[in-house]
């Protein structure tokens, strides 16, 4: 074989070898595009932020349900401390009421009290139930002399007077209460008005004409 042979089939297999790397590099690539076409493809994207979507959903909604639950418990809770809280005051209220009643059963019942002696009794028992009011923070409302205030007084008439000013409490019919500074029950008062003052008579007499 010739020289010129020889290298002309070395350059053939150089060829050869060098189109097999370049195919084979070509596939490799193209297989990669294919993977990252794959990684992009916009559908397979959108189901997954769909189905990312629907878990944070679920989550949240397992949550709010959570949550609510525990809302009903502590309204639940809260209603029946309530309650119990106000039948716990009427009960102690009671406790403090049935002494004073007691009272009032002995003194109506015993047969030997004459009209002195009972009113003596009711004069203590009646003592016994303001010391209870007091001790509750129920105190009268000042009425009788003081400016009529409506929002502690209710008028149930006026009458005239020239001994007062207007819109002074002259009487009472019921007495109000406060307690812990807010009107449990108005005092029903009259009040003070001016007194109509009537025309002065016009003189029927004229005078009679001169001469």
């Amino acid at each position: 074989m010739s020289k010129k042979k020889k290298e002309s089939s070395v350059v053939d297999e150089a060829v050869e070898d060098i189109v097999e790397v370049e195919s084979a590099i070509t596939t490799d690539e193209s297989e990669t595009i294919e993977e990252d076409l794959t990684d992009i493809d916009p559908v397979q994207t959108l189901e997954k932020d769909l189905q990312k979507t629907k878990d944070e959903l679920a989550e949240q909604k397992d949550k709010f349900v959570r949550l609510q639950a525990e809302t009903d418990n502590f309204r639940k809770r809260l209603s029946r401390e309530k309650d119990e809280f106000s039948q716990y005051a009427n009960e102690r209220l009671f406790k403090a009421l049935i002494p004073i009643f007691d009272n009032f059963e002995r003194a109506l019942e015993d047969p030997s009290n004459d009209t002195k002696s009972l009113k003596e009794g009711l004069d203590m028992i009646l003592k016994q139930f303001n010391s209870f009011l007091k001790k509750e923070k129920v105190e009268p409302i000042k009425a009788i002399g003081e400016k009529f205030d409506p929002a502690i007084h209710e008028a149930l008439t006026s009458e005239e007077s020239d001994d007062h000013e207007e819109n002074i409490i002259i009487s009472q019919f019921v007495k109000g209460y406060t307690i812990n500074n807010r009107v449990l029950r108005p005092a029903q008062v009259v009040i003070s008005k001016k007194p109509l003052v009537e025309p002065e008579e016009k003189s029927d007499k004229k005078e009679s004409p001169t001469n």
